[in-house]
């Protein structure tokens, strides 16, 4: 971790950061300051694209999950020194947030992207885009709310589409039913771009929660 990283944890953790210990449901709008609509970002890396569509989107708030330490604090670092407000970062267990700490419609959308893809066949069960998941997350997100997945891992993008294709509380975006093209709001990421430039396939995924 660098200085900038843990000078801005310091900082900024006590205004920014939420520590996921299931012990309460989270009030979003105390915790932003506003009503805005909240979208949930699972594993944001070093939070550079994250930080680019909060600013490119302040009407929007991003609740930004992650337990890499020095990626929380490149993007505390980011917001502050780009002015953003609608940004919160939270450390911990995106699961036990969903189930124990944010209420049910309290989301309008959901973001996971470039989740790790744990390639072997027997850790396939840790892949986190999972029938199960979904249920959850759909208890949490309002009727009509996105979730978008990226993956530049392909035998993963097609178990994602498979899945959110299954599940009865979920639609595709695209009328053909099959992977939506990178939609100009999701920059693109150096991580990303690395792996274009190795021949890697990067994979979109847009589906809405429909009215239950």
């Amino acid at each position: 971790m660098t200085a900038g990283q843990a000078d801005a944890l310091q900082r900024l953790w006590p205004k920014w950061g939420l520590d996921i210990d299931g012990q309460r449901i989270v009030d979003l709008g105390e915790l932003f300051g506003n009503e805005n609509p909240v979208v949930l970002e699972i594993g944001f890396g070093m939070g550079e694209a994250t930080a680019q569509m909060a600013a490119a989107d302040p009407e929007t708030n991003v609740l930004a999950v992650d337990v890499h330490t020095p990626g929380q604090g490149n993007l505390l670092n980011l917001a502050d020194q780009r002015g953003l407000n609608n940004v919160r970062v939270a450390n911990g267990d995106a699961i036990i947030l969903l189930r124990e700490m944010l209420a049910p419609d309290s989301l309008d959308g959901l973001r996971v992207y470039f989740p790790d893809p744990w390639p072997k066949k027997r850790h396939h069960k840790r892949r986190l885009i999972q029938p199960e998941f979904l249920s959850l997350a759909a208890t949490r997100l309002k009727p009509g709310a996105l979730v978008h997945c990226a993956t530049d891992w392909e035998p993963y993008a097609e178990q994602m589409l498979e899945v959110l294709t299954g599940h009865p509380d979920f639609e595709n975006t695209r009328a053909d039913g099959g992977f939506a093209p990178r939609p100009d709001f999701r920059p693109l990421t150096r991580f990303e771009g690395q792996g274009l430039d190795k021949g890697h396939v990067v994979n979109d995924l847009l589906f809405r929660r429909v009215q239950p």
